[in-house]
């Protein structure tokens, strides 16, 4: 049984990545629930850590620069084992009714249409039928590659054609909304999903085909009365209330303190900048010089490098799949690392120096480089470079770490080699012992020169109770190459921790304690 649950956990957990080209998503027995809609007592907008005006939106459609005791529309979101948070919306006139994610990290709007088929997925939700609404107008607009419309997430896609029609959210209603029925929706990811599609809140630069989101038209419409939207995720999954999203404001039942903000860095995903990352009270080094975040409605977990990560997983004791490639670099280079950051060799050139990149962070210095486990074959692969290639680069990072504590070369390699133990599995699931709770150590995230701090019970996902209880490491490793990356993905279970404020005018993102 307890296989059965890891499986099941396993499943659940890691497909929720739902941001598109870069990074997922997933329904099974159908809990419909009604989207609740009800005002808030005030959503008083929070004007500490004030920055200069910098998106566009407030110009473009005229705001005033504070939240005046404004009032906004709470969606109540439903709450799946702490891995997704959805609510209801409606389409067409009269509206049908769907379940889905609301998420920052994509742009468009789409539900299962009446003309998919051949996909399981499509027949264990409901579909959107054309014919039964009044305002329904068909829409020709294609993809910039010139398909109809396609998007693919970090472990599922779907493909269909778009329409136009109303989109209903409690009380408002967006009017001439361009939205994809999704005739295609292959693999698991979806089959198993509690929802029925997707309402992306991120910007229109990475909208497949370009279409205005929902959220565009809800601050041209007039709809909000503030272009700011707000998230409170409960990480209590046995409650009645999951979650809120308020449009046009925040609830201050739902943070304490002040919010902290940062401006966005890029449009497309909510991304800014963040600076260190702490496990306990000890700086891993790895974003010294500023990494790019993105806060992630629509992804379960916290993503990071997977040199960071592992080092997680080796502090909570996470149990990954063993590298051995990882462990046979580490024998033949590992002293030679040592040596070349003694004698003050620039980190990021140590592995193109000795021959097992081709990137030395600034250009292709070889065209062909023999693996490591090739080597003495007389063999090159390509493949195993990629692989050997990026073990160096993590040496080099856990290796520098290690130094600055003043350890000894034996303690060095010891510890490097038994971080390639804790190497995530290509699933990215790790394994933690559900007893081991207490004496793990808290994992922080700098955010506008402030610490975020995660505790174990709130970075390690739990369930089931007793001996068949199983216990997940919230963090799962994903690698973007500069120069996007290195990039962190803030999910939900981070996002459940910090009440999260979406400027669209200020084109800022703020976090505060959640309540």
């Amino acid at each position: 049984m307890g296989t059965v649950i890891k499986t099941s956990l396993v499943a659940l957990f890691l497909l929720f990545v739902l941001s598109p080209t870069a990074f997922s998503a997933t329904n099974g027995g159908l809990l419909r629930v009604g989207l609740k809609k009800r005002k808030a007592d005030q959503f008083n907008r929070v004007n500490e850590h004030d920055l200069s005006m910098e998106g566009t939106a407030r110009r473009n459609f005229g705001f005033h620069d504070t939240l005046r005791n404004s009032e906004g529309d709470i969606i109540v979101l439903k709450n799946y084992m702490d891995a997704q948070y959805y609510g209801e919306i409606g389409i067409g006139t009269p509206p049908q009714k769907f379940t889905v994610v609301f998420d920052t990290g994509s742009a468009n709007l789409w539900v299962p249409s009446s003309k998919c088929y051949f996909s399981v997925a499509c027949l264990l939700h409901p579909k959107f039928k054309a014919s039964r609404s009044s305002t329904y107008k068909k829409n020709g607009m294609v993809a910039l590659d010139g398909t109809a419309a396609a998007i693919q997430y970090g472990t599922g896609a779907i493909s269909g054609f778009f329409s136009q029609d109303s989109v209903e959210l409690g009380d408002l209603v967006v009017k001439e909304q361009d939205f994809i029925e999704a005739i295609r929706e292959p693999g698991i990811t979806f089959l198993a999903a509690k929802f029925d599609g997707i309402l992306g809140l991120g910007f229109q630069e990475i909208s497949v085909g370009k279409a205005v989101p929902v959220w565009y038209n809800m601050v041209k419409q007039g709809l909000v009365q503030e272009p700011v939207f707000s998230f409170w995720f409960n990480r209590h999954a046995g409650e009645e209330e999951g979650g809120e999203l308020v449009l046009g404001g925040v609830d201050p039942n739902h943070f304490k303190g002040k919010h902290t903000y940062v401006p966005v860095t890029q449009q497309g995903y909510w991304q800014f900048d963040m600076g260190d990352v702490l496990i306990g009270d000890k700086t891993t080094g790895f974003c010294n010089g500023g990494c790019a975040a993105i806060a992630d409605s629509g992804t379960s977990l916290l993503a990071g490098p997977t040199t960071i990560i592992t080092q997680i997983n080796h502090a909570i004791g996470a149990a990954g799949v063993m590298s051995q490639q990882c462990k046979t670099l580490v024998d033949q280079y590992g002293k030679t690392i040592i040596e070349m950051l003694l004698s003050e060799a620039q980190p990021d050139k140590i592995c193109s120096q000795m021959n097992l990149c081709t990137f030395d962070g600034h250009q292709d210095v070889s065209s062909i480089i023999e693996s490591v486990v090739d080597k003495n074959n007389g063999k090159s692969s390509a493949g195993l470079n990629d692989g050997i290639c990026t073990f160096c680069e993590m040496a080099v990072v856990w290796v520098q770490s290690q130094l600055k504590r003043n350890q000894t070369e034996d303690s060095i390699i010891n510890y490097v080699n038994e971080l390639c133990d804790r190497i995530p599995s290509p699933m990215g699931e790790s394994a933690v012992d559900c007893s081991s709770l207490s004496s793990m150590p808290n994992v922080a995230f700098t955010i506008g020169g402030k610490i975020f701090e995660l505790t174990p019970e709130q970075y390690i996902l739990k369930v089931g109770e007793g001996e068949v209880a199983q216990c997940i490491s919230g963090f799962t490793a994903l690698d973007v190459a500069p120069p996007r990356g290195p990039l962190w993905i803030l999910g939900d279970v981070f996002m459940g921790q910090f009440h999260t404020v979406f400027d669209f005018g200020k084109s800022r993102v703020g976090f505060a304690e959640a309540a």
